[in-house]
């Protein structure tokens, strides 16, 4: 029986720093074994965990590049589609028939995927193959940053002091891209694909965004080498090109955060630990990422969405679900609200301000269950990451870790002066109010306005006052 190392790919469609990929071409060179990488799209899975559908797009289309690329290291790239992880057991079965199996995978935390890989596991170790993993969706893995009494961090300040502290000590490593393989004739894909069709194509939802591997790692450079002095100043504008863009590459694995961490350093030398430079700051939100990974894989209630401050659960939310239609709409008569959510609708991508802005106003101002706007968010988003969405989310409502005290509530008229001040972003979402100028863009409702904008859906200051009555009756009950 020939022996064959399987990098079986996942949210690291990547050649360069795949931990997995260079442990199987490395484990090859000694032992003459065949190389492949496996990526099995499950798209009814997919859709049971909301994810977008320009995300899905996304993810064929750098699939069907990372072929190409991996075909270039005589490293074929068999790529099928099953409906559901069901069927992954299904390639596992047929490959473990025909061949002596080492599984190289990059370890995932979220529970139906940790289900999945124990199952599998189990099969090959059945069939007296290996299955090696490689935690390295984050640059400090769960369970390496902890407290003095050896807990998870619940805080992300103190969590980020202990994460800059060990970065500084261990430093940062990145696998570089495998060297090519020798030709191999090995003849598996018709045996397998007997069993599962080939993956379908790509429907180009996501065209504007590049796949190619050396594109992403030049947006990366550019960013760190061009851009991140002035991310601090100019990252909460959304009518500016401020943010680095890099989310749905993190998001899928086609970059890793290694990777950004030490170009970032490469390129910023001097200032990437100077408090409040640009570096530091876009370096702060890479970690709010780990942490946000770190929280899930010590709470695992969070993947069946239960908030993290457990008492918030009890909050009595309206649910109305007129308002939350005009929300997803963009119709709220909120111009900086609108403005956000048709961004979303149609680009599959929301500037991080508007993401708290917007979330901010359907669980504050709509009093609307903050897991409504989660689901939806994942649905829209090409970016779509579970444990950052969910972070980000229970942040916004006030339920989850480092949470926003319940009475700190945005208020989506002066947020939209503040940050969209010329009101470009605004004209260009909602080009029924191009021609007003001044507050009335920001607030189009007073004598003078629009009336082809919608009415707003709530007056801010009753709505503010129903926020602080709904989280003050569940702390009362708390206390007692």
């Amino acid at each position: 029986m020939h022996a064959l190392n399987v990098v079986w790919l996942r949210n690291d469609l990547r050649c360069y720093d795949n931990a997995a990929l260079s442990s199987a071409v490395e484990d090859a060179s000694k032992s003459g074994a065949a190389v492949m990488a496996l990526y099995i799209a499950t798209p009814k899975t997919w859709q049971l965990h909301d994810m977008a559908a320009i995300k899905q797009d996304l993810i064929r289309r750098r699939v069907l590049q990372l072929q190409q690329e991996m075909a270039a290291l005589n490293i074929p790239l068999l790529a099928v589609e099953g409906s559901s992880y069901q069927q992954v057991d299904v390639v596992f079965t047929a490959l473990c028939r025909q061949f002596q199996l080492k599984v190289f995978v990059q370890t995932e935390y979220e529970l139906r995927e940790q289900q999945r890989d124990a199952a599998i596991e189990q099969l090959v170790l059945a069939n007296m193959g290996q299955f090696i993993r490689f935690d390295t969706q984050c640059l400090m893995p769960p369970g390496t940053v902890r407290t003095q009494q050896g807990d998870y961090y619940k805080v992300f300040t103190p969590f980020k002091r202990s994460w800059l502290a060990q970065l500084q000590q261990q430093g940062v490593r990145c696998c570089a891209r495998p060297a090519m393989l020798p030709a191999s004739n090995l003849q598996w894909t018709q045996q397998v694909m007997t069993d599962l069709p080939a993956m379908k194509e790509a429907d180009n939802s996501s065209q504007q965004w590049p796949v190619a591997e050396t594109q992403v790692l030049q947006l990366m450079r550019n960013f760190c080498r061009d851009k991140v002095a002035d991310y601090q100043q100019l990252r909460d504008y959304p009518a500016i090109d401020g943010t680095s863009k890099l989310s749905a590459y993190l998001a899928i694995g086609v970059v890793s955060a290694a990777q950004c961490v030490a170009r970032l350093q490469l390129e910023a030398a001097d200032s990437w630990l100077q408090e409040k430079s640009g570096a530091a700051v876009w370096l702060s939100e890479l970690i709010w990422r780990e942490f946000y990974k770190h929280i899930l894989v010590a709470y695992p209630n969070l993947i069946k969405h239960q908030p993290f401050q457990e008492d918030t659960a009890a909050i009595r939310w309206r649910n109305d679900t007129t308002l939350f239609n005009a929300w997803c709409q963009g119709q709220t008569g909120f111009p900086i609200v609108d403005a956000a959510m048709r961004q979303l609708n149609q680009t599959g991508w929301m500037h991080n301000r508007l993401r708290m802005i917007s979330a901010s106003f359907l669980v504050k101002d709509l009093h609307i269950d903050w897991r409504w706007g989660e689901r939806y968010f994942m649905s829209k988003l090409i970016d779509g990451d579970f444990a950052a969405n969910n972070g980000g989310w229970q942040w916004a409502a006030s339920t989850g870790t480092d949470a926003a005290p319940y009475f700190r509530i945005f208020n989506p008229v002066s947020q939209s002066e503040k940050f969209d001040p010329k009101g470009d972003f605004i004209r260009y979402y909602l080009p029924e109010l191009a021609a007003l100028q001044g507050k009335l863009l920001h607030w189009p409702h007073t004598t003078g306005g629009i009336k082809a904008y919608c009415k707003p859906v709530v007056d801010h200051a009753v709505a503010r006052k129903l926020t602080l009555a709904l989280f003050a009756e569940v702390k009362q009950k708390n206390e007692h």
